[in-house]
């Protein structure tokens, strides 16, 4: 039995579970990551600690300082739990679009937050850029200092991955892995697995959700952006830090109509309800096994639970408002339960 002295320790070692339906459709051996098993239940936990990690043993962050991040908030709330784990006050900066539920959790791990309306990166009101002077600021004025997290373009945000979730799935695996591929949003995740992985002659694949620009980089050399999607905290625009020297061995772009159903079969039939972003995931593990061939063996990220989407992805009100599939069983809900009441 795993026994844990503090809440860094009890991140990672996830388990992989295997993904029935996928991998029946496929042919392949298809397997999810169960990254919402961490303690802040994403797999932001993972940067979230060596971010921390780094900024204390380069002295950036000291007893009593203060992290500040700009995030779509999965981050926000690593670091806010890591944080006060160890004795450090968190300020969040996230854009007010960004589901209730992850706002909510992010009060509950005593961060700071601060909504700013939603803007692209070029705008210096953006909320990376807006964390990013809101930080220097606190920096000068809190006793104790403060740092600024940068998880987009903070390497440690990738080591963590080098060093700990690609080593993982080729252990979980004992090396018979043929392929992993993952959305991006800060690019740690894909860049550091595939640091990891491809040495070993693992392929790489990009799941790029639509209004994502990378799967047009990436294939035609050009940022383009098409399309949109309900996704939440993934789909990036530039080269960050962490995705420098990456190049993926394949890359797709999928559209939210294709991946919201496997969603939605998952917690139907296997029990597993999850966040946008673990849909994307899924369908691009499902590309990629058809790409590759019959009796491959795939791993994918499935990032955070369905209950930081309550209010959006699994709210039949809202899929219907944006021209999206809801899945009959989530519509009808008790409806068709019978009375049995007696008089």
């Amino acid at each position: 039995m795993r026994v844990c002295p503090d809440l860094a320790s009890a991140i990672g070692h996830t388990p992989l579970i295997r993904l029935r339906r996928a991998s029946e459709e496929t042919g392949c051996e298809i397997w999810g990551k169960a990254e919402f098993m961490n303690p802040g239940q994403s797999v932001k936990d993972r940067a979230a600690l060596f971010i921390i990690r780094d900024a204390i043993a380069r002295g950036d962050l000291k007893p009593g300082g203060t992290i500040v991040e700009g995030t779509a908030g999965n981050t926000g709330i690593g670091l806010s739990l890591v944080g006060a784990s160890m004795g450090f006050r968190s300020v969040i900066v996230i854009p007010e679009t960004q589901s209730q539920e992850k706002k909510d959790m992010l009060r509950l791990a005593g961060a700071t937050l601060v909504e700013v309306p939603a803007a692209p990166y070029k705008n210096p009101n953006n909320y990376v850029r807006y964390s990013g002077r809101l930080a220097e600021k606190l920096a000068a004025s809190e006793p104790n200092g403060a740092i600024w997290a940068n998880q987009f373009d903070n390497i440690a945000n990738r080591q963590a991955h080098l060093e700990t979730t690609g080593p993982e799935v080729w252990d979980q695996l004992q090396g018979r892995v043929d392929g992993f591929t993952c959305a991006v949003g800060s690019g740690g995740t894909l860049a550091g697995v595939a640091m990891a992985l491809q040495p070993k002659g693992v392929q790489i694949g990009l799941a790029d959700p639509e209004g994502a620009a990378l799967f047009s980089y990436y294939t035609q050399g050009v940022f383009e952006s098409p399309g949109s999607s309900i996704t939440e905290g993934i789909g990036q625009g530039r080269i960050t830090a962490n995705l420098d020297g990456f190049t993926p061995d394949m890359a797709w772009r999928i559209p939210d109509a294709e991946a919201l159903p496997l969603l939605f079969d998952l917690a139907r039939d296997e029990g597993l309800v999850l966040g946008g972003s673990s849909a994307i995931n899924i369908a691009g593990a499902m590309r990629m096994a058809r790409q590759m061939g019959p009796g491959k063996t795939i791993v994918t990220v499935l990032c955070d639970p369905g209950n930081r989407y309550q209010t959006k992805l699994w709210n039949p009100a809202f899929l219907r408002g944006k021209g999206l599939p809801v899945p009959q069983w989530l519509e009808a809900g008790a409806a068709d339960l019978p009375t049995v009441f007696e008089d």
